[in-house]
């Protein structure tokens, strides 16, 4: 059925289970593409909410983290990481293995816990494991970038950028809690292809966020459903429940990438005239967005052994999406075609013009710290690689091809690199 949940300020949200879901694996199956071959199929197939998960809590049956099957080797090496949770090397990979795919639930209980955020809004433990339970469960496992491990790297990121001093010093229990609670449900049950995908397959969500910020709203509405069907946050009072569910909806809302240029003028201008006061809740709403941003596309600032993973993954899922799209005669979208568009490229295209501009603004912001000069050093170190690996592609192409050619993408992102 349409379960939703109308919320005291008329809202609509959506419910965990509202709808079944498909494993794109599954797409691959010969005896099934057989009976799939109408656009309209795959639109209903692509309905992606999780019934099963629903049906569970339905039942009283609440999933639990299975870390008490891993011996005390495993668990001393997790929490020897959670000591050095703040440093930028941290190994997400690493972690999440230690943690028996629990990184995202592990680390966020250890981080409300330092935060002091338990103690503060009066929190009930098992309540809040269940919640991120839910949260991590509603992450599909299946994509190779947006998944629950992606979710946990976000939320080590933001707990960085929020012990930065030009924040930290004026944040409140309220901002800290917001700032993880959206970077660990930023990207909570996404489907593994973008909005375009959506509105060209004419996807219920995209009708039924007018096709703006399709994705983005839905993570936010799965998490305020969660939220209030988990009970976490029950005991506040009806106005600050609804002050926080409003706040994460701006906070997530603001990783739609389409939404770029927007923040960065803002930032610049604020920037520029230096007439932030983050003494002002609203200003500090403000770099909580832009920090959230940071922390959502931070791959290519990390060191290269895990930027080239995340970079990898990345690719991997715009590929699967390309062949989705190859499969049932729709037309390839930009970076999704693997014959096309490589990963040197993809990565090339993406440092320059996205990340760059918003880095350098952040360090601007927080006076060039340490941390803001580690991560400038490391994307333009891993950049330098992704260029020699393009340069590499390129010429290995021209020894192949008598003709000299190389693919329209890798020529214009070599032009552009090599413009001054």
């Amino acid at each position: 059925g349409d379960a939703r949940v109308r919320g005291q300020t008329g809202v609509v949200s959506e419910r965990r289970g509202s709808y079944p879901f498909i494993d794109f694996r599954l797409l691959n199956n010969t005896t099934l593409s057989g009976e799939i071959g109408t656009k309209k199929k795959v639109k209903r197939l692509l309905s992606f909410q999780r019934y099963f998960h629903a049906s569970r809590l339905l039942r009283g049956i609440v999933p639990q983290a299975s870390l008490y099957l891993l011996d005390e080797d495993y668990l001393g090496q997790a929490r020897h990481m959670l000591s050095k949770v703040g440093m930028w090397d941290f190994d997400i990979f690493l972690f999440d293995r230690l943690t028996n795919g629990n990184s995202l639930v592990t680390l966020l209980c250890h981080l409300f816990n330092v935060h002091g955020l338990i103690h503060h809004f009066q929190l009930d433990m098992v309540t809040l494991h269940r919640f991120l339970v839910m949260v991590q469960e509603d992450y599909h496992s299946q994509n190779p970038y947006h998944n629950a491990v992606h979710a946990a790297d976000v939320t080590q990121a933001m707990h960085c950028y929020l012990k930065e001093p030009k924040l930290a010093s004026f944040l409140t229990p309220s901002d800290i809690m917001l700032g993880l609670l959206a970077a660990a449900a930023h990207d909570v049950d996404h489907p593994g292809v973008n909005q375009p995908f959506l509105i060209k397959t004419k996807h219920h969500l995209a009708s039924l966020y007018q096709n703006v910020s399709v994705l983005e709203n839905h993570h936010w509405r799965s998490t305020i459903g969660m939220l209030r069907e988990s009970r976490l946050l029950a005991h506040l009072p009806k106005e600050v429940t609804q002050d926080i569910e409003q706040q994460l909806g701006s906070l997530i809302l603001a990783t739609d990438i389409n939404r770029q240029n927007e923040f960065l003028i803002r930032l610049k201008s604020h920037l520029d005239n230096q007439d932030l006061r983050l003494e002002d809740a609203q200003d500090r709403h403000f770099m909580l967005q832009i920090a959230l941003k940071c922390a959502d596309i931070c791959n290519p600032c990390r060191v290269w052994d895990l930027s080239k993973q995340w970079s990898e993954r990345v690719c991997e899922e715009f590929y699967r999406q390309g062949d989705l799209e190859q499969k049932f005669e729709l037309e390839i979208s930009p970076l999704c075609n693997q014959q096309k568009d490589t990963v040197p490229s993809i990565q090339i295209g993406f440092m320059t013009y996205i990340v760059e501009p918003l880095f350098e603004r952040w360090a601007q912001f927080t006076g060039n710290t340490p941390l803001s000069e580690n991560m400038l050093n490391h994307l333009r170190r891993n950049k330098a690689k992704w260029r020699s690996l393009l340069h590499k592609q390129h010429s290995s192409s021209r020894s192949n091809d008598h003709s000299g050619q190389v693919t329209s993408s890798q020529e214009q992102t070599l032009n552009e690199e090599e413009t001054p």
